[in-house]
């Protein structure tokens, strides 16, 4: 078996970590009720302590975005009703996650603590092509299954992306990739990505919306609006006569990151496309409206996720859960025991308390408080998801199939880059008050 000195020095020479074989492994065992869940946690567990032996290098080298480590695990001994007794875990690119987590100000020890203190949460959301979703326990970290080739894409990415982040600081409404793993459970090869949450880890969103700037096919269906949090699109956000009330000096820092956020998913997918672009793009890079600069990016369908917390509601909650829980303390005949102080459920809240409505900006990056003359106090969860779709043959032939059926001048979500992120732009000006 490979010593951790030897794998640190495999991995900050960049070559790829040898197989390690465990056969009578005491280890901390990770259980989950889905035994792929349990395999992720003992995997991050395991890869974020042999990072902890590997030096932070002064900067990044090309091939520490092809690097990967691998360990192949064979334990008997494991309760196979929680944990295989044989499975492969590979993580991609440690150092540069690595990075990126210390970028986006995320401890690496928080991180692991996240998602292994106890077992991810089942999320009711489900993506394109049957991803599936989780939850850190603590809800600050999401987690999704992807497919080999947004595994390839992500690798084409990665390199610009990471450029991006140093530039702008960590600064950005686009997703905080912090993890890209492969689990190989059952000869099942499993690929899964994690991400910041988007929502809050304490303040509950009590509406949520997925806005493209599109009206043709834009409304929740009768089995989304049956969820418990339904994801509503933008013919409900016009028909509900929503709008966002943020002041004008937010209003004026989040449409600048916006505007920066769209430009920028072109340098990201260069690598993906065998066009040459014209010398003025590269020397007017921020000029948002030049058609073809937004031509060349071939990248459309991505969104403005928005979920809505409000205040009063929430504060009448917690009033209410209070009164029930006064009621069953005085029905009880014994004490309550208290929550140890190391507890999962008291990880988060260890800092100074926060009023109804605050948050830790740190933690809650994308949130924005509604403005002092908003009807309803309010605070707004926005970022742009789905940045990994292309304008390819696929979307080409659904963009004729729908202009056919709804006519030419029909708002369809699928229509060329060019067209898609003005029109994405310009709408979500307009929901800002």
């Amino acid at each position: 078996m490979a010593s951790a000195s030897s794998i640190a020095a495999s991995i900050a020479s960049k070559t790829k970590t040898k197989k390690k074989h465990f056969v009578a492994q005491k280890v901390k065992l990770f259980r989950a009720s889905d035994p792929l869940l349990s395999v992720l946690m003992w995997g991050v567990n395991h890869s974020i302590n042999e990072l902890s032996h590997v030096q932070i290098p002064i900067m990044l080298m090309p091939d520490d975005f092809k690097a990967y480590s691998k360990i192949k695990v064979d334990n008997h001994l494991f309760n196979k009703e929680n944990m295989p007794s044989h499975f492969k875990f590979k993580e991609y690119c440690p150092l540069v996650f690595r990075n990126l987590r210390e970028r986006f100000g995320i401890d690496d020890q928080d991180f692991l603590n996240s998602l292994t203190r106890s077992a991810p949460l089942n999320s009711e959301a489900q993506g394109r092509s049957g991803a599936r979703f989780h939850t850190s326990y603590d809800k600050r970290y999401v987690i999704k299954t992807i497919s080999s080739e947004d595994v390839a894409e992500m690798h084409n990415i990665l390199k610009k992306y990471h450029q991006f982040i140093v530039e702008c600081h960590g600064n950005t409404l686009l997703p905080q990739f912090l993890g890209m793993y492969r689990l190989t459970v059952d000869g099942d090869e499993t690929y899964m990505i994690v991400t910041r949450n988007v929502f809050s880890h304490r303040l509950s969103v009590y509406k949520k919306y997925d806005l493209k700037g599109s009206t043709v096919a834009r409304e929740a269906s009768d089995k989304e609006k049956a969820k418990e949090l339904p994801t509503y699109k933008d013919n409900d956000f016009i028909n509900d006569g929503q709008k966002i009330y943020i002041d004008e000096e937010n209003k004026k820092m989040f449409l600048e990151k916006l505007r920066k956020d769209v430009e920028v998913l072109h340098f990201l997918f260069l690598r993906l496309h065998s066009f040459t672009l014209a010398f003025t793009s590269f020397r007017h890079p921020t000029v948002f409206h030049h058609p073809q600069f937004l031509a060349q990016l071939k990248l459309m369908d991505y969104s403005l996720l928005v979920g809505i917390h409000d205040v009063e509601r929430s504060e009448q909650e917690e009033v209410e859960s209070e009164d029930n829980e006064a009621e069953e303390e005085g029905e009880s005949d014994g004490g309550g025991i208290g929550t140890p102080p190391d507890s999962p459920s008291n990880t988060l809240d260890s800092t100074k308390p926060l009023s109804p409505g605050e948050f830790d900006p740190a933690i809650d990056v994308y949130a924005i408080k509604s403005n002092d003359s908003a009807p309803r106090k309010e605070v707004y969860f926005m970022a742009v998801i789905d940045i990994l779709q292309h304008y390819d043959a696929k979307k080409k032939a659904a963009h004729a199939a729908k202009t056919v059926k709804h006519g030419a001048g029909a708002e369809i979500s699928t229509v060329n880059p060019e067209q898609y992120s003005k029109r994405f732009y310009d709408f979500i000006t307009t929901i800002l008050s």
